[in-house]
């Protein structure tokens, strides 16, 4: 397996738009078959791997463990006659989690270069838009994309509406600070590498496994949890527990720090208490002690699942982040500490 680091960078680059995470799932995909008995990719697009237990454990017993393929990112909504492109959100994205910056055009025949533009802000406030700008306040209805081509050029490109648009990859580089690797799109790469490194440790301790578990890396968490819908009507398994990055704020009482972040519950509903509990119990057995959080403004795949009534059990790990759905921060810590818990949770787990 690649250094944390590494595998966390070649994520970081890896293009994932929702319903077209193809370069981020051939990079899970690789890394499980080094780790699992068996994997394969769903017809949602859902990457799978299961570590079996060493005994004839009951399928029900299994744990499914989440986390999430695809990023924030933009759609095309339409073409303008002079060539630029008008984009709407790809999940829970607003125009002031990108900025004005360079964006790749996701077209059939290749990516295309532009520049996402709210334009000048050397207006007079005559437009709407204008005084959007100059106030701060862009939405969505204000911004487009430069392409510098035609719509016949875009058109052969195969550039329409319903074409994914990400930020450009320069700007998807990870940057340095401190102890802490900053970046666009850690939510949900820094995850992803946490359950790899959990999948490694509980490989390495199979003899202790009491039941299979499943690594689950889902396709469309940011539009619909689709991905982790179909997964769970499909996956053995009464308990699933998503991956995620939890937002460090005071009005949750988390910090950025390697402590991870247990979420008892979100917009979608409560997470099981003695799931809760067992995660509580499994971050102090791996060395750290947790932040219990109520996220109120938050979703997972395992609190998607729980509300379709399509899993008995479910729970939120997290690594605790700075400036989620931005330019995020997390402790290199914060993804090794959540792997350590994880580990230790999927060895014990609820009964």
């Amino acid at each position: 397996m690649p250094t944390l680091e590494s595998l966390l960078e070649e994520l970081l680059l890896a293009r994932g738009p929702g319903g077209q995470e193809d370069e981020v799932r051939d990079i899970c995909q690789r890394e499980l078959r080094e780790l699992c008995d068996e994997v394969s990719v769903d017809r949602a697009g859902n990457v799978r791997g299961v570590i079996r237990a060493a005994g004839n454990a009951a399928p029900e017993a299994a744990v499914r463990v989440m986390a999430h393929l695809d990023e924030i990112a933009m759609i095309v909504r339409k073409i303008n006659p002079d060539g630029t492109l008008e984009v709407v959100a790809l999940g829970g994205a607003e125009p002031i989690c990108f900025g004005v910056c360079p964006v790749e055009i996701m077209g059939d025949a290749g990516c295309l270069p532009g520049v996402l533009s709210y334009g000048s802000m050397h207006n007079s406030g005559c437009t709407p838009s204008g005084r959007d700008v100059l106030a701060g306040n862009v939405q969505w209805q204000d911004v487009h994309v430069v392409t510098r081509c035609s719509p016949d050029e875009l058109k052969a490109q195969g550039v329409r509406p319903g074409t994914r648009v990400v930020l450009a990859r320069h700007w998807r580089q990870p940057y340095a600070l401190q102890d802490c690797v900053a970046a666009h799109f850690l939510d949900d790469r820094a995850p992803m590498v946490a359950v790899l490194l959990a999948a490694r440790q509980v490989g390495q301790r199979r003899a202790e496994l009491v039941q299979d578990v499943w690594f689950v890396f889902t396709t469309l968490e940011e539009e619909s949890n689709a991905g982790a819908m179909y997964a769970a009507s499909r996956v053995p398994g009464d308990t699933t527990l998503a991956v995620e990055v939890g937002p460090v704020l005071e009005e949750y009482g988390t910090r950025l720090s390697a402590e991870p972040i247990i979420n008892v519950g979100d917009q979608k509903g409560y997470y099981t208490r003695a799931v809760v509990d067992a995660l509580s119990a499994a971050s102090r057995r791996a060395g750290y002690e947790p932040q219990i959080a109520l996220l109120v403004d938050f979703a997972s795949d395992a609190s998607a699942v729980l509300s379709q009534g399509t899993v008995a059990r479910a729970g939120c790990l997290a690594i605790p982040t700075e400036n989620t759905h931005g330019f995020e921060v997390v402790l290199y810590e914060g993804i090794t500490a959540c792997a350590a818990t994880l580990t230790e949770f999927l060895l014990q787990p609820p009964e």
